[in-house]
């Protein structure tokens, strides 16, 4: 793992029906969803590290604290950017912005683990 603070990668999407709070089962509305918009700060957090991963290792999502603070109606464009700010040995923390064509709709503080693939699919695994 050759990662270090102030590497930056971006996630973005077309905000479409399947992407609401009401298809999603987080609501009742037909706005963009909070878990959509979450999986899209992850998606622009790996975007930021990945070819910083040795052959063989990947990061997992460990903790996420977001702020959902303006809703984007279906047919908007949204993005997310994350910024490394921290690198503490194989636990790397970001801050990461959302946005849709209005304006900021969030942002998080994000900690993903680098980790071993065959390893951590074997421990999970071996929980069936």
């Amino acid at each position: 793992m050759n990662v270090t603070v102030g590497m930056k990668g971006i996630a973005e999407t077309l905000c479409e029906k399947e992407d609401t709070a009401l298809e999603v089962g987080s609501g009742s509305l037909l706005v963009y969803a909070t878990p959509c918009m979450a999986a899209m700060m992850e998606g622009a957090a790996c975007a930021a590290i990945e070819d910083a991963l040795a052959e063989g290792e990947t990061s997992v999502g460990i903790e996420l604290n977001l702020k959902h603070t303006s809703a984007t109606p279906v047919g908007m464009e949204v993005r997310a950017e994350a910024e490394v700010t921290a690198v503490e040995g194989k636990i790397i923390t970001f801050q990461i912005t959302a946005y849709d064509e209005a304006g900021i709709i969030g942002e998080a503080t994000h900690k993903r683990a680098c980790v071993n693939t065959q390893k951590f699919l074997d421990k999970t695994y071996a929980k069936l």
